[in-house]
């Protein structure tokens, strides 16, 4: 049997999603809360749950409950199997580890905490190991390149995208970056420079790059477009689905805060520049089609 997948955009399949969503981040924040209880204050855990107090055991379970929450809460946002359990588990041994610390005169062996440590250290390097695999975006990726040009951009967590004034000066700005077919989505304040510059020329170039925009691979010229209405609404769920804390939550918070200042967001679609572009008449405005 087929399972619908995450991107399908049927409205079924949203709320579906929408639940799910809501029982994770449910579930994970109260496991979570429980944890830190039991980590923190033992003895007020245990007589709650109503067991005998054993100091080193209601810290153990702490240390478990708090691994499971946060577990829960990273499956909600990270669409990678290992990357959530390897992340899951890091939490949860290294409270492990900590408890046979400060419970060592209660029993137990010195050697208990060093042993769980290297395990700790082992999953953390296999976690950073699996997140440059997956190019540091542990959101959902739920498309392909349908043209050679964004192939590089799949999974690529941040770009420089370069307009133009009306000099010829380029200028740079790292942006976040939504691959979907044969064309990608990025999104910035309104009243920003970059969409002064794209409205009198949306002629640009992306080049993948580190956080703070240097480049680490060549530059593909690119035409950019500002979008409205339902593929406004798609951008701004391919770049949440993608980037779940970033885009998802942190960006459209800080650009609803600024909104006075900086204006409502924008979101454009970028098309290769060798793709030519037709006239939609049902929208009175530009798409784009694939050459041949």
């Amino acid at each position: 049997m087929d399972v619908p997948s995450w991107g399908t955009s049927t409205t079924a399949t949203g709320r579906s999603r929408v639940f799910t969503t809501l029982v994770l981040v449910a579930a994970g924040a109260l496991m979570t809360a429980a944890g830190i209880w039991g980590l923190v204050a033992p003895r007020s855990f245990a007589a709650f749950a109503g067991f005998p107090y054993s100091r080193h055991f209601v810290h153990d379970a702490g240390a478990f409950q708090l691994g499971i929450g946060v577990t829960l809460l990273l499956a909600s946002a990270w669409a990678d199997a290992a990357a959530v359990a390897l992340a899951g588990f890091v939490v949860t041994n290294t409270a492990h580890t900590f408890n046979h610390v400060v419970d060592l005169d209660g029993g137990g062996h010195g050697r208990d905490a060093w042993g769980l440590a290297v395990l700790s250290l082992l999953s953390l390097a296999a976690l950073v190991v699996r997140m440059r695999q997956l190019g540091w975006v542990a959101g959902e990726v739920g498309t392909t390149a349908a043209v050679p040009a964004l192939a590089p951009f799949v999974r690529q967590k941040t770009i420089l995208l370069t307009s133009y004034r009306r000099d010829g000066t380029p200028v740079g700005a790292p942006v976040s970056i939504a691959v979907d077919g044969d064309h990608a989505y990025v999104r910035s304040p309104g009243n920003g420079g970059k969409i002064k510059r794209i409205r009198r020329n949306p002629a640009v170039q992306i080049a993948p790059s580190t956080a703070l925009g240097k480049p680490t691979g060549p530059a593909v010229r690119m035409r950019a477009q500002l979008l409205h209405g339902a593929e406004y609404r798609h951008a701004g769920r391919l770049l949440a689905r993608k980037y779940p804390m970033l885009q998802g939550a942190f960006v459209p918070l800080a650009h609803r805060l600024g909104r006075a200042r900086f204006g409502q967001t924008v979101h454009m679609r970028l098309t290769p520049a060798d793709t030519p572009a037709v006239r939609d008449a049902t929208r009175d405005e530009p798409v784009t089609r694939a050459a041949g």
